[in-house]
């Protein structure tokens, strides 16, 4: 396996991503790791660590300088959880998960050391269909969804809230067919939510007590499925294109600014990281890899993320 930064050089010397508008760009990717059993949401710790989901090897994953090896896998603890799939980071060093599993799903906490809990596996008591994608807002809030249909016809999908203060899960909006990934603007005052079966990226307000306006449409992406994104620091969306083989850069205004070729057909995830947070990371399904390449302008941020906390 190769170390993560060993090409650290050759990736210095290497110009980073710029392109004219709408132009469709082919990267230079660095192979991190491969015969993931498709690989989802990677999560930068700040540290030197990336975390990743495997969905169908049903365990967590990292790269570090080191390489590639399992954090945690399912097998080992089969009566607490089964596979995963969307990561964050929190403030406080551990691994924020959405299980998917057929039994229904839940939110995780896995501590770096691979201790596990689930902090909430039901709402109302019932038990959720598959999380798949989860956020922290400024005030350290998560926010995460869960589809069910894979339809336009069937708007079944919900997001929830957990609160920060007393754990208290809500219902922040529901009514979207299948939705996935999620990201909040700079100033926290929108969540973009992939809305997967219609091949769009909805924008909502986050109203005073937590809840999701009404959703306007923010960029459409015919011939695959919106998956996993992240804002960089000028504001523009990266989308991971399911389907599409190419990652989204998308100007606040919804402008499709350029496409990232990506290494095969089905990116289903994306995560900025490195030192100065211009490394942009993606999983990519169709060859089961996860691979790196560099960005001209840094990643944002996340919110209540050890990179922003300083710990």
């Amino acid at each position: 396996m190769r170390p993560i930064w060993s090409l650290l050089l050759v990736l210095l010397m290497t110009s980073p991503l710029h392109a004219d508008a709408g132009a469709i760009v082919e990267p230079e990717w660095t192979f991190l790791a491969g015969d993931l059993s498709f690989p989802e949401g990677p999560a930068w710790d700040g540290r030197g660590t990336l975390y990743f989901s495997s969905c169908r090897g049903n365990f967590v994953g990292r790269i570090d300088a080191s390489g590639f090896s399992v954090l945690v896998a399912s097998a080992s603890q089969p009566d607490v959880w089964q596979r995963t799939n969307g990561l964050t980071v929190g403030a406080d060093g551990a691994i924020y998960a959405a299980e998917w599993a057929e039994t229904g799903g839940a939110i995780l906490r896995i501590e770096p050391d691979g201790r596990i809990e689930a902090l909430t596996r039901d709402f109302n008591g019932a038990r959720y269909n598959r999380p798949n994608d989860l956020i922290f807002d400024p005030q350290g809030n998560l926010y995460f969804t869960d589809p069910k249909s894979y339809a336009r016809d069937k708007p079944d999908g919900v997001v929830y809230r957990i609160d920060a203060a007393t754990n208290r899960v809500s219902v922040a909006r529901a009514g979207f067919c299948f939705p996935n990934g999620l990201a909040f603007s700079a100033d926290g005052r929108h969540l973009f939510l992939a809305e997967s079966a219609w091949n769009r990226v909805l924008k909502l307000e986050v109203l005073a007590d937590g809840s999701l306006g009404e959703p306007e449409v923010f960029v459409e992406m015919p011939g695959g499925d919106p998956d996993g994104m992240n804002f960089d620091e000028s504001g523009n969306l990266y989308i991971a294109h399911f389907g599409g083989g190419h990652v989204w850069v998308v100007a606040p205004d919804g402008t499709v600014v350029r496409k990232l070729k990506t290494p095969g057909s089905k990116p289903s995830n994306v995560d900025f990281g490195g030192p100065d947070l211009r490394t942009l990371f993606v999983t990519e399904d169709e060859s089961s890899s996860v691979y790196r390449t560099v960005v001209d302008v840094p990643g944002l941020p996340l919110f209540h993320h050890p990179v922003r906390s300083g710990r």
